[in-house]
C-alpha cells in the first residue's frame, strides 16, 4: 500500500540554528512578517532578539502576542486581523505548540478564507497556507514541523483537530539555546508530550518502518535526557538531545498519526483549559493498558527502548514493563498524580468520552473502543 511522508522542506536543528535560519529567510524575499507568539516570550526578550535579527536582513515584523496556552478561535481571528491590517506576506511563529498552532490557523485562513472551524478534520483546505516559518522554544509538541493544528472552540468547549498537509510549515527551527532555563514543569510536560507522540505513533495502525525508526530513537533520547533537562534547565546538551527527540517523535506521529491519548487529552484541554502535556502524561499509561490487549508486542519494544531488559519477558510482561516505566518517569519529573488532582470531575466523563470518540487522532489507535471503555480509561486515570 502506498504511503505519504510529510515534513517541512527545510529543518534546521542544533546550536546556532536561529542565525542560520535568518539567512535562509532572507533568501525567500519576504518583506513584512506577522510574528505569532505569547506574552511571556516577549517579556523574556526572546521575540525581540529574533525580530532584531530579522530586521538586520531587511524583514520587518508586526507582533501578535495574544496566544493563549490552549490557542482559541478568537486568537486566530485576532491574529488574522492584524495580518491583514499590516499587509503581511508571511507568518513566523516563535514559541511552543500554542503559537505554532495559532500561526497555522492564521496562515491557513489567510490563504483559504472562511473561518478556522471550516478546516476541522483531515485535508479540508483547497490551497497552501500563507508561508509559515516556525521557530521552536520547547522540546515537546513538534508543532513546528507537523501537519497538525489544534485550536480550541470556546463556544463548544472542545479542541478542534485540524490535520492538513497545507499547514505544514515551510521551514522549522530548533535551536536549544532558545530552550534554556524554561521552568521545570514546562520541560517535564513537553517532554512527556514528546514521549506520548512516539509511543502512540509506534502502536498506531498507520505505522511504517520509517515512523517506527523515528519513534524508537525518540524514546531512547527521551529516556537518556528528559530527567537531566528537567533537573538542570541550563544543560545545553540535554536540551539539544531533547530537541532532536521531540523532532523525531514529530516525524513519527506526523505520518503514523496518534491514538486515544491525544483524542482524550484534547477534550480535557478544551473542557477545562488544562496543559496538554500534563494531560497526555496522565493518560498515556492507562491508554496503553487498554492497548496492551492487542499491541503487547509493540509495547514490549517500547519497554526495551525505555531501557528495560526484556530478553526474558513475555509480550504481556514487556507491555506491563513499558507502562510501569512510563509511570515511574512521570513520577520522577513531578507530573501531577492523577486527573482528579488537576481538576477533572467524574460527572464530566461521559461527555468527555463522547467527544473523544469523534477526535480524528483516535482513528489510528490499535484497538477501537466503545464509549463505555473510554469512560473506564478516564476513570482509571482519576
Amino acid at each position: 500500500m502506498a504511503t505519504k511522508f510529510f515534513i517541512p522542506s527545510v529543518n534546521i536543528l542544533g546550536q546556532g540554528s536561529v542565525d542560520e535560519a535568518v539567512n535562509d529567510i532572507k533568501s525567500l524575499g519576504f518583506k513584512h512578517a506577522l510574528i505569532v507568539t505569547d506574552k511571556p516570550l516577549v517579556e523574556f526578550g526572546i521575540v525581540g532578539k529574533v525580530a532584531d535579527k530579522l530586521a538586520s536582513v531587511g524583514l520587518s515584523a508586526t507582533v501578535y502576542d495574544g496566544v493563549h496556552p490552549n490557542p482559541t478561535v478568537s486568537n486566530v481571528e485576532a491574529g488574522l486581523k492584524l495580518l491583514k491590517e499590516n499587509n503581511c506576506d508571511c507568518v513566523i511563529s516563535i514559541g511552543g505548540g500554542s503559537p505554532h498552532d495559532c500561526a497555522k490557523g492564521i496562515a491557513l485562513v489567510a490563504a483559504n478564507g472562511g473561518t478556522i472551524g471550516d478546516y476541522e478534520g483531515v485535508d479540508q483546505s483547497a490551497k497552501p497556507q500563507l508561508p509559515l516559518i516556525s521557530i521552536n522554544t520547547t522540546a515537546g509538541t513538534a508543532s513546528e514541523m507537523t501537519r497538525f493544528c489544534i485550536i480550541t472552540d470556546e463556544t463548544r468547549h472542545i479542541k478542534m483537530a485540524i490535520v492538513d498537509k497545507h499547514v505544514t510549515p515551510l521551514l522549522s527551527v530548533n535551536d536549544p539555546e532558545l530552550m534554556l532555563k524554561k521552568p521545570k514543569g514546562l520541560t517535564a510536560a513537553t517532554g512527556m508530550d514528546a514521549l506520548t507522540h512516539a509511543v502512540e505513533a509506534y502502536v498506531s495502525t498507520a505505522a511504517t518502518p520509517i515512523t517506527d525508526a523515528c519513534a524508537i530513537k525518540a524514546i531512547e533520547l527521551i529516556r537518556d535526557n528528559l530527567r537531566n533537562a528537567v533537573a538542570d534547565g541550563s544543560n545545553i546538551q540535554a536540551r539539544e538531545q531533547m530537541a532532536y527527540a521531540q523532532f523525531l517523535a514529530g516525524m513519527a506521529f506526523n505520518n503514523a498519526s496518534l491514538g486515544y491519548v491525544h483524542a482524550m487529552a484534547h477534550q480535557l484541554g478544551g473542557f477545562y483549559d488544562l496543559p496538554h502535556g500534563v494531560c497526555n502524561a496522565l493518560l498515556l499509561p492507562f491508554v496503553q493498558e487498554y492497548n496492551a490487549q492487542i499491541a503487547a508486542p509493540r509495547l514490549k519494544d517500547v519497554a526495551k527502548a525505555l531501557g528495560v531488559d526484556v530478553s526474558t519477558l513475555s509480550d504481556a510482561e514487556g507491555a506491563q514493563a513499558a507502562i510501569d516505566t512510563i509511570k515511574q518517569l512521570a513520577k520522577d519529573i513531578n507530573i501531577p498524580a492523577n486527573l482528579t488532582s488537576i481538576g477533572v470531575k467524574a460527572e464530566d466523563i461521559p461527555v468527555l468520552a463522547t467527544n473523544a470518540l469523534k477526535d480524528a487522532c483516535g482513528f489510528t489507535n490499535p484497538k477501537q473502543a466503545t464509549h463505555e471503555e473510554i469512560c473506564q480509561i478516564f476513570q482509571n486515570a482519576m
